[in-house]
């Protein structure tokens, strides 16, 4: 169950003036995944090219805890908001 700081974390993600590069929404993401649903057991998408940029990233988090993930996820968020 995500935590109250994790769900305004997303919300403000939501709300960023000035738009995250593609790696940083690659890796939000991501983190995003990893805190709310665990592990990416789903299959590699074959042709669906942003697809597969998506589950490479969650991929890559594979092993994080839930609590990690979410704490890296609030602090990405975090740093977006202050470089905006």
């Amino acid at each position: 169950m995500p935590s109250a700081q994790f769900n305004t974390a997303a919300e403000e993600a939501q709300k960023l003036t000035t738009k995250p590069t593609n790696d940083q929404l690659l890796e939000l993401y991501a983190l995003f995944k990893q805190a709310t649903v665990g592990d990416n057991e789903t299959s590699k998408p074959t042709f669906d090219i942003k697809g597969r940029y998506k589950w490479d990233a969650w991929t890559k988090v594979k092993g994080t805890s839930q609590e990690e993930a979410e704490q890296k996820y609030i602090a990405l968020v975090e740093s977006l908001k202050a470089s905006q």
